[in-house]
Formats: structure tokens, sequence, C-alpha cells
């Protein structure tokens, strides 16, 4: 069984999904708008209360590190990935670059893109911390904008950038 429930924030409507293991997706409101919910969904408010509280805490800036368990589906590489995001730290940003290196593949920046890009829980899985080599911001499942709002929500500065998106 799987269990979800639809969350109110600053950047617009979350769906939160999650199984007995832990928390598996957050979709965008653009991203599930149009989804019908199957049939093996439950709506679970209390299910996915944790999840909701620290997610609302973040946006309230009364969070810097989340504390959920967590049930990703991905590939061995993909789940590599996405634990070295979980380690830049809140209010830091990395490259593609910076990641191949941790991970000892230098050249694999472009299959890092790719497993950034299917990161099934962002916010929580920081994917919106990963920018270009080049210090621009790179696509985003949320869309750019909401890219540089959660980036400006935990103080990053994106100089010529910035102008371009309002804030909360």
């Amino acid at each position: 069984m799987l269990y979800f429930d639809i969350i109110n924030t600053p950047i617009g409507d979350l769906l939160l999904l999650a199984s007995d293991n832990g928390l598996k997706k957050i979709l965008f409101e653009k991203q599930f708008r149009s989804l019908e919910i199957p049939n093996d969904w439950e709506q679970d408010k209390e299910k996915l209360s944790q999840a909701k509280e620290q997610l609302l805490a973040y946006f309230d800036n009364n969070l810097i590190e989340f504390n959920l368990q967590l049930d990703p589906e991905g590939t061995v590489f993909q789940k590599q990935i996405w634990k070295q995001l979980e380690e830049i730290p809140f209010g830091e940003i990395r490259s593609y670059q910076d990641i191949a290196n941790v991970i000892e593949k230098p050249n694999a920046c472009r299959a890092i893109g790719m497993a950034n890009s299917k990161n099934p829980i962002p916010i929580i899985i920081p994917c919106h911390r990963v920018i270009g080599k080049n210090g621009k911001l790179t696509g985003y499942a949320g869309g750019i904008d909401i890219k540089a709002k959660l980036l400006q929500l935990e103080g990053i500065d994106l100089g010529n950038d910035s102008q371009q998106f309002a804030l909360f």
C-alpha cells in the first residue's frame, strides 16, 4: 500500500507519497495536477505528518536538516548520487563536477546530472543545491524559479540571477 497527502507550501502544493518503509516521492504541483491518483494509493495525513511538519518547518526557516525515513526507488548509481546530495549542507551548493570528483568519476558529470534529474524526493534529497560548473542554475523538476526560491530561502546569493526570481 502507498499513502499520500497534499500539502500547501510557499512554492505551491506538494504531493507526498510514502510506503510503510518511508517517504518515496515528492511531486511538485505541476507534476501531479493532471495525475489520476491510482487505486492502490490511500490518503493518510497521519502517515505523512512527520514529513509535512518537517517540510513546513523548512519553509519557515526553522529546520535545516531533515530526519525522515526515506524509501526512494532507483538504480544503484542513482542512489549513490542521491546519497551525495544528502551530504550537501543547508545553505551550500555544489556543481556536478564537484560530485563527480567526490565519487572519483571525474568524467561522469552528465550521468550525475541524469541521476539528479531522477531524484524522487526533491527538497529533502536536496538536488536544488546542485548548479552548473559555471555557477548558473540548471534544470529542476519544479522549474528553475522554484530552484532559485529554495536556494534563496537557504541564504544562497544567486548574484545577477536573483533579480529575475521573486522570493516567496
